[in-house]
């Protein structure tokens, strides 16, 4: 079971000593320690997607009141895996092949009813009022439970126009208190500032007129690096070890490369998106320079099946060449040939109201060794 998070992966922030530190835009109160500590998740059991009749698994999390005052790195985005995956098949992440790609650094996201604000602020602990600034428990009562504006704890926040103070939670109020998330890795990016407000109310039903809100373009970027693809072992013939100068048949099951995607939901929003990678090429490297591919550029192409390659058969090979494999032209000796194959995955999306588009391909790819002998022949 896995534990998603939208923020840095610390879990906690531990607050030091009060002193003043300056971000772009925006004045803060106190300094920030992060630790290393995991938040606590809700196990999420089985599910059934909304997709497909298909068993699937829902992953995701919850927190307590007290984790939530404490941390921007939770977020409440609840993510739901497809089934049809084979049982064999190992899993991996994709990696974007754009470099320069940036997915949203941070977003607003419900995360308090008036219920549930009221209870996380009796711990008296205080906690995070927005992704990088902490509030006594003092400023917490006086500002959500009292109604005093933010202004009256010294801060300048140009960021929070709407922050004028609540009476008592808003306690009888349909709706929730929003505070800005973090995307993982991404907690010391300057454009995690960006989501400067104090948490804020929202009325149920409605999304913030602002330019961090979520979307679901938002929920299909979170979704990406949760798709997890099956391990790119090619089979080969021969199976164990190569000859030289004869080709080697190399395909992948049809069966296991499929399409795979992970639908996200944002609770109580109505916002979702469902995030689909299709394998769309397949990429040899030999580990030598002394082979050559078939075909010679490396790439495989995917039949409309989805199968890659063609097994070996011995009918096949005695007509032609394969084609999708390598024919390596020197013996291994005592070490074997990294054979590197990667599959581009095209990424698309679909989400609320018929949004669709579509993301920067992934690649996966995996390493397995290769054997390669002479042929050994016997002159009489």
């Amino acid at each position: 079971m896995e534990n998603d998070d939208g923020g840095d992966g610390a879990g906690r922030v531990l607050m030091g000593e009060r002193s003043l530190r300056r971000a772009p835009g925006l004045l803060v109160v106190s300094l920030l320690v992060l630790a290393s500590v995991p938040v606590r998740a809700h196990a999420w059991g089985e599910d059934v997607d909304k997709q497909s009749s298909a068993p699937s698994q829902r992953v995701g999390g919850d927190a307590s009141g007290r984790d939530l005052m404490a941390s921007v790195s939770h977020s409440r985005i609840e993510l739901t895996r497809p089934g049809g995956r084979t049982a064999q098949a190992s899993m991996g992440e994709l990696r974007s092949v754009d470099p320069n790609w940036r997915p949203p650094t941070c977003w607003y996201e419900p995360v308090f009813s008036p219920e549930q604000l009221k209870a996380a602020v009796a711990t008296g602990e205080g906690g995070l009022v927005n992704a990088h600034v902490w509030w006594s428990n003092r400023l917490w009562v006086d500002h959500y439970g009292k109604g005093k504006p933010a202004r009256t704890a010294g801060l300048h926040l140009p960021r929070s126009p709407d922050a004028d103070g609540y009476k008592n939670y808003n306690l009888g109020k349909k709706g929730m208190f929003w505070r800005s998330t973090v995307r993982k890795g991404m907690y010391q990016d300057s454009k995690a500032w960006d989501c400067g407000r104090v948490m804020f109310w929202q009325p149920a039903g409605a999304i913030p007129e602002d330019a961090y809100a979520p979307t679901p373009e938002t929920l299909a970027a979170f979704a990406y690096d949760r798709i997890r693809v099956p391990d790119t072992r090619v089979e080969l013939k021969p199976a164990h070890g190569s000859t030289v100068n004869l080709p080697t048949w190399m395909w992948l099951d049809k069966g296991t490369f499929k399409a795979v995607g992970v639908r996200a939901d944002l609770p109580g929003t109505g916002l979702y998106a469902v995030t689909t990678a299709k394998p769309v090429a397949l990429h040899l490297q030999p580990g030598t320079d002394e082979a050559r591919t078939y075909p010679a550029s490396g790439d495989c192409e995917i039949g409309e099946d989805g199968s890659i390659g063609t097994p070996y058969s011995r009918e096949a090979a005695a007509t032609g060449d394969p084609p999708c494999g390598v024919e390596y032209l020197r013996a291994t000796g005592g070490r074997p040939y990294p054979l590197t194959a990667s599959v581009t995955w095209a990424i698309s999306w679909k989400g609320t109201g018929g949004a669709t588009g579509d993301l920067p391909n992934g690649t996966f790819e995996s390493t397995q060794d290769v054997h390669v002998q002479e042929i050994q022949s016997v002159n009489r």
